[in-house]
């Protein structure tokens, strides 16, 4: 081989070495996939869609849309299926919609405060019995209690072994000397309620589960090679958001704490290399074929914040490829570059 060919060969194998997640298996997207949309949630259904809702920087109405791949999704029309009430529940910061098809509905799971007291925040449903989530009627399905009255948001659900469970962030009942927000499961006995006892699963503890404040939230799941993944975004929502993990194992019983493993590093933080900061509150979806798993999840592309993080409106949703190591469980990478 001449030399040139072999400095080409190089600069290839190099390439290679070094690609990104979001372009193993063959497979890139076009990030952000979805400009100044938080907290994505995407579902690929048994209609080939791809189903997504997100936070919108307004706070003030859930959005769905669709499309046959995530990179269309930027370019779909969002439907306003829900706007916010005028007063009382339900009336202020409209947050993190997740929209799940169980028992032939569709259900949208989401975080919401009152008009009057906005920072009263608690999980609220709809419902949908059209086969169209775009169609159809959203009915108001009230609050999903969770056992005690407290700070709650970011609800998801997912069903192993025939049960079906709900994970949330939400703060200690009254009297605790915890004021961070922790992640609790409990079984669902209909996609409107839980059923038992609610099970601590993790609350802050480490130093990167604390920068600015005790925040543990954002839970999504993922069943694989034998195993429950656990994902979940801590700090405030700067720079210093990223994601820690939970594992179990698929035959433990969910409920029983000792049967999780909680990771002492973040799985995916801040790349200033690649120029994406605070990543997370994640979801997780595959390619069409169900061959490849992605994690869609959310980043702004600087670091410096004017003012609150909260009003900054830029957190744009992204997708890359999971990786997956030897031992069965997740490789998150870096957030690849824009």
């Amino acid at each position: 081989m001449s030399f040139t060919g072999k400095l080409v060969a190089a600069i290839a194998a190099a390439i290679v070495f070094a690609a990104p997640a979001a372009f193993a298996a063959g497979v890139q997207f076009h990030n952000p996939l979805v400009l100044q949309r938080a907290d994505p949630q995407v579902a690929l259904h048994s209609d080939g869609y791809y189903y997504f809702t997100a936070t919108v920087p307004e706070y003030d109405r859930i959005e769905v849309r669709r499309a046959r791949s995530l990179d269309e999704l930027g370019k779909a029309d969002a439907r306003v299926v829900w706007r916010k009430h005028e007063k009382g529940e339900m009336g202020a910061h409209i947050w993190a919609p997740e929209m799940h098809y169980i028992d032939g509905k569709w259900y949208i799971y989401f975080t919401a405060g009152r008009a009057e007291a906005v920072w009263e925040i608690r999980l609220y449903v709809l419902e949908n019995s059209s086969p169209n989530p775009l169609e159809g009627e959203w009915i108001e399905r009230g609050q999903l209690k969770t056992g005690w009255e407290s700070f709650s948001l970011d609800a998801t659900t997912f069903s192993h072994h025939g049960q079906r469970y709900l994970v949330w962030t939400q703060r200690a009942a009254a009297g605790t000397k915890d004021k961070g927000t922790n992640i609790y499961i409990a079984k669902m006995d209909t996609p409107l309620s839980i059923t038992g006892p609610a099970t601590l699963l993790t609350r802050p503890e480490y130093a990167w589960e604390k920068m600015k404040y005790d925040v543990t939230e954002a839970p999504a799941v993922l069943v694989k090679n034998g195993r429950v993944f656990l994902t979940y975004s801590a700090s405030a929502t700067d720079a210093n958001y990223c994601m820690g993990m939970l594992t179990a194992s698929g035959d433990a019983d969910l409920l029983d704490p000792s049967a999780w493993r909680k990771s002492p590093e973040p799985v995916f933080k801040t790349s200033e290399a690649n120029g994406q900061f605070g990543p997370g509150h994640n979801s997780f979806t595959t390619t069409p074929d169900g061959k490849t798993d992605v994690l869609v999840y959310h980043a702004r592309n600087y670091r410096e914040i004017k003012g609150d993080s909260l009003r900054d409106p830029n957190r744009h949703t992204r997708a890359q490829v999971i990786r997956w190591k030897a031992d069965g469980t997740p490789e998150f990478g870096e957030p690849v570059a824009d």
